[in-house]
């Protein structure tokens, strides 16, 4: 199973090179692609002016390395051609690069041209490594879907769950959060975690133990669901925290971060390739490992070429 960051790197580099598409890199891109690419995790495909692109790459390690540059008059024709790639399977990886936030997710989630799976949801997934008991936890929604209904949050969660299987945990444990550990019909977050609860019991998303609505202090602490009368395999040993809404999920993500100084990585998922954002909550130094994480959600490990 994959406990730590550093696991996930010495898993991508097993799994072999991607492919990454990044319209107009910054020179930072560049930085890291090299980086990547020099430990056996990437060819870049960088989109945008080739003669500037050209001149930026040779100052770097990355001009020794396997690469490509594609010629692209604008950010939005390289963001464009960069989307293409993906979705026809001529790269595994999208890189934000230059182009915003959100302009990366308008193409992403264009129904016509765009990356999202028919039927699907496109969510994002913040990964945080929990040194004292040497396991990885997924968050998530924590930056994508505003208000999800219980549709979305099947799709958010199913995300997850392909995920969590990816780094080895056979049966994830989810938590689906909610403010109380109570169903309450005036709290619809609480209805929402119930329903998935029953859909977990009738393993309506296969192996899986999914428990809800669970409050903060249950999901981190047996001994606080034991004290509320919440009996559940889940508390005190979740991977998986299912937020109710994005406020939940980004303010966790950057409250872990900034005031619990831990480290995070993380990728939109439910799209035909990883799309990879530059979130505040993402140190430069992770974004590698987050290269490595998408590596291994893409074509299922399988080596580019």
């Amino acid at each position: 199973m994959i406990r730590s960051f550093k696991d996930i790197l010495e898993a991508a580099m097993q799994a072999g090179p991607k492919r990454i598409a990044v319209p107009f890199p910054t020179v930072e891109d560049i930085r890291i692609l090299s980086r990547a690419s020099s430990s056996g995790l990437a060819v870049p495909c960088l989109i945008g002016r080739a003669e500037a692109l050209k001149a930026a790459v040779g100052r770097t390690p990355l001009a020794s390395r396997e690469h490509e540059i594609v010629d692209g008059a604008d950010r939005k024709e390289a963001l464009r051609q960069a989307v293409v790639r993906v979705r026809e399977g001529r790269a595994d990886i999208l890189m934000q690069g230059g182009a915003s936030h959100r302009a990366v997710m308008k193409a992403v989630l264009d129904p016509a041209d765009g990356l999202k799976k028919k039927g699907g949801t496109a969510s994002y997934i913040s990964v945080f490594p929990l040194l004292k008991r040497e396991k990885l936890i997924l968050i998530t929604d924590t930056f994508l879907n505003d208000f999800p209904g219980l549709v979305e949050k099947q799709g958010i969660l199913n995300n997850a769950l392909q995920l969590a299987r990816r780094l080895g945990i056979e049966t994830p444990n989810v938590a689906v959060l909610a403010a109380i550990e109570q169903v309450n019909p005036g709290i619809p977050s609480t209805l929402d975690a119930a329903i998935l609860s029953k859909m977990g019991e009738r393993r309506q998303f296969g192996k899986a133990v999914v428990e809800g609505p669970v409050d903060i202090d249950c999901a981190l602490s047996k001994v606080a669901a034991d004290r509320k009368g919440l009996q559940s395999a889940v508390t005190g040993n979740v991977d998986i925290y299912l937020v109710p809404e994005i406020d939940t999920g980004h303010l966790l993500a950057e409250s872990l971060v900034f005031f619990g100084g831990m480290q995070t990585v993380g990728f939109v998922a439910g799209t035909a390739g990883p799309v990879l954002l530059k979130l505040p909550f993402t140190s430069a130094e992770n974004r590698v490992v987050e290269i490595a994480l998408a590596g291994l959600m893409s074509g299922k490990g399988a080596n580019h070429g």
